[in-house]
């Protein structure tokens, strides 16, 4: 009976494994086995280098040998010792922990990129310092204030400072570790390149007690700010000693990218409100003047002219920064957008052309980037959207099929053909693999949210450390804000009972709430006008604020686990043994069934077509559940007719990363009731009369406008076997519409800019020499 049920109705069958997989999601099991192959990616890069290539910078992975390219200074070795702490590898970091003081000298004669040298070194050494004792090293008295990896990231910083000292206070772009700038350096300097130094630099001056370089940093970022235009935006390149723009192309990408990124990671990381309210005036001009529909688009800078309609690898990371803030909703439409370019080509090209749907010839390639993956981290952290982690299986996927070598992982060069070339760049060990591995392993440490912490005593006050709310750097390196909050304080002017401290940690993305104790300069100076904080409205806050405080009869001691409450009451101190060597050192053997790539066509069919197909088959029944119709099964869970159930469901989702205050009240994401995002943009007076056929166009929102809402986990179908990467494919998934009047604008505006011949969009040093006409096409000069 039961073989002829199943030979008879084959399909019923299939729709109600269909309907299993729904309402599971990804597996337990298959979302360990990601991991652990995540963990094998890394080993092999690893291995390879530390066998072919080390002392040098980064390892060749087709000719397996070594290259200096950054500086010189065994830069793949510091780049990836925090990751080695990430999976636990104690006895490696050590190891690696003796090499760098060891063997790196930094006082050479060779000029490196200011910018560079910042996010991977300067980031990496901090870093590994704030893990150490985490990892079984031995720490000195004083630790985190003091240790032998923090007095190295001081003489770095110390030998990057000569940049800064030009009369806008913007640095310059290369400096010489011995010598300081080197003699007819250039002032034109990218917007990242001035204004992505605060957490590194705040990082030591709250570590060492030096203010200097978290001064010299900020002086840059204000100084960028106040060279804004009149709408808000910024430019790409500056002119450190005169202020002059000399790319005024705007954009959320290469050049500009982490400019906006530190804004938010620095204000929840050292407190700093009005760091907060300078990111949400940009935020407004970015959503005004760049986005169009759910594309980021350049534009000049004073008017908001289209000058290239183009998607960069590197924008990637703008859902994440927009999940930190908070827009989940926006965030989760903008990178299913991203992963359709990564499932049309496997890869995500440096630069994709939205009206052409294609990679413009000589920037088709994709250097292990990961900006995707840092996004989908972020935004599985806020959703638990087990979606993100089928896009991110899909990574995994890609690179093990066409990225790896015998000893190592390559640079894709053309991602229309997946040829490959000889080049593995650092930051595949620091932040791509590290993405990967934090995505899938949901019990990592780095996640503690507050659940417990480490006690230490320095200069006889007590402080806890370790207990989450680790911010990343532009180059994946955590920073522990418990520890700079710990070496921070002062007698004469905190006052933080360690239920405070904890409060402080676990409320990073809401500095502008204040907290006892804290206070913002001593000038007392406002943050300015147009609804930023002032310093008396912080300071009224400060005051109306009620923090619980734990019990003061609890001793806490050195080397004391504190057990703490989400509210930041301390619930059980106990003291516990020096750590042991930690499990999971090494690589868990992989299958090598999940390892080998499959033959193209099996496996599961996982084009484009069929996950829309899909998604708009589930954002039906989403829309059902808002009109308060009854939900199908297999798609979604039910919910009552008030919605209650619903927002207990976001409230416990997003607690993980958006902390309770202490009045109890939650943020609760909601849904978003944008319209059309042309409207803001059909203001025929700010383009001085003239409208653009975009403008006026009724476009109505495009195909990815929907796709994901803020109700946590929509489940997928899950292969049963390991998936294989589709051959290239041209897929047109831009409106029509859209993709007629883009080019329609474009064609129309060949003045919006003069800056169409600058240097492209270059913040590594030596610049690309690359050039970009007016569509976003490219072109040598």
């Amino acid at each position: 009976m039961f073989t002829r049920t199943r030979c008879i109705l084959p399909v019923a069958c299939l729709q109600i494994c269909f309907l299993v997989c729904l309402s599971n999601g990804m597996s337990d099991q298959d979302i360990r086995r990601l991991r652990e192959e995540v963990r094998g990616m890394f080993y092999h890069a690893y291995d390879g280098y530390m066998r072919h290539a080390y002392p040098y910078d980064e390892l060749r992975p087709l000719s397996c040998d070594g290259h200096d390219t950054w500086g010189s200074y065994s830069l793949t070795l510091i780049d990836a010792l925090d990751t080695l702490a990430v999976m636990g590898n104690k006895t490696e970091f050590q190891r690696v922990v003796g090499l760098i003081l060891e063997r790196t000298n930094f006082d050479v004669n060779i000029n490196v990129s200011v910018f560079e040298t910042n996010i991977r070194i300067l980031g990496g050494l901090l870093s590994g310092h704030l893990m150490s004792r985490r990892m079984g090293s031995k720490v000195e008295e004083g630790w985190p204030c003091s240790g032998p990896l923090l007095r190295m990231a001081k003489d770095v910083a110390d030998r990057l400072l000569p940049a800064f000292d030009t009369p806008t206070g913007m640095p310059y772009g290369t400096v010489n570790l011995r010598e300081g700038v080197p003699d007819g350096e250039t002032p034109i300097t990218c917007t990242a390149g001035v204004g992505t130094y605060i957490v590194e630099f705040g990082t030591l001056s709250r570590l060492t007690g030096d203010p200097v370089y978290e001064e010299v940093a900020l002086r840059a970022l204000h100084a960028l700010w106040n060279h804004r235009s009149a709408i808000n935006l910024v430019g790409n390149h500056i002119d450190v000693l005169t202020g002059r723009w000399t790319a005024q192309d705007s954009g959320i990408g290469a050049g500009i990218d982490s400019y906006f990124e530190y804004m938010v990671k620095a204000a929840g990381l050292l407190q700093r409100p009005e760091l907060m309210a300078i990111f949400k005036q940009a935020w407004a001009a970015i959503e005004k003047h760049l986005r169009h529909e759910d594309w980021y688009l350049w534009a000049t800078m004073t008017k908001g002219y289209v000058t290239m309609a183009v998607f960069q690898s590197l924008e990637a990371y703008w859902p994440g920064v927009l999940t930190l803030v908070g827009d989940v909703n926006t965030a989760q439409r903008i990178v299913y957008n991203y992963h359709q370019v990564w499932k049309q080509f496997g890869f995500t090209p440096e630069f994709y052309n939205i009206p052409q749907s294609e990679a413009p010839n000589n920037r088709e390639g994709y250097p292990l980037r990961p900006e995707l993956v840092e996004s989908l981290m972020y935004l599985f952290q806020a959703t638990k959207d087990h979606n993100l982690l089928e896009m991110a299986a899909d990574i995994v996927v890609s690179i093990q099929h066409s990225a790896k070598t015998e000893c190592g992982y390559a640079t894709v060069k053309n991602v229309n053909d997946h040829t490959i070339e000889n080049r593995m760049e650092s930051f595949f060990l620091a932040e791509t693999t590290k993405y990967l591995y934090l995505i899938f392993d949901h019990d990592n440490w780095i996640h503690n949210t507050g659940r417990s912490g480490h006690a230490v005593t320095v200069n006889g006050r007590h402080c806890v450390v370790e207990a989450g709310g680790y911010v990343f750097n532009s180059e994946a390196h955590p920073v522990d804000p418990g520890a700079l909050a710990c070496c921070s304080m002062r007698d004469d002017d905190w006052s933080l009972s360690l239920a405070d401290q904890v409060a402080l940690i676990l409320d990073p993305m809401a500095p502008w709430k204040g907290h006892l104790g804290h206070r913002l300069k001593e000038e007392k100076e406002d943050c300015n006008s147009d609804g930023k904080l002032s310093y008396q409205e912080a300071s009224q806050e400060v005051e109306e604020s009620e923090l619980e405080e734990a019990p003061r009869t609890t001793q806490l001691g050195e080397g004391s686990v504190v057990i703490l409450h989400g509210n930041g009451k301390i619930l059980a101190a106990t003291e516990v043994p020096k750590e042991t060597k930690s499990e999971g050192e090494k690589p868990l053997p992989i299958p090598s069934a999940s390892r080998t790539p499959q033959p193209q066509g099996q496996g599961m069919d996982e084009s484009p077509s069929v996950i829309i197909d899909y998604a708009n088959k589930y954002i039906e029944k989403l829309k059902e559940a808002s009109e308060g119709k009854p939900v199908t099964s297999g798609l979604g869970s039910s919910s009552t007719a008030d919605g209650e159930t619903e927002v207990k469901e976001r409230h416990t989702t997003h607690r993980e990363i958006l902390v309770d205050d202490d009045s109890g009240s939650s943020g609760i994401m909601k849904k978003d009731s944008v319209g059309p995002r042309f409207s803001s943009l059909s203001e025929a007076a700010e383009r001085g009369g003239n409208t653009s056929g975009m403008e006026a166009a009724s476009i109505s929102p495009s195909v990815s406008s929907s796709k994901y809402s803020t109700s946590p986990g929509s489940p997928r179908i899950i292969p049963k076997t390991p998936k294989t990467p589709i051959p290239p494919i041209k897929k047109e998934f831009v409106l029509a519409d859209l993709k007629e009047r883009l080019v329609i604008d474009l064609s129309s505006y060949r003045n919006f800019t003069k800056t169409a011949s600058y240097s492209l969009l270059s913040c590594p040093h030596p610049p690309f020499t690359r050039m970009l006409n007016f569509k976003g096409q490219m072109f040598y000069p």
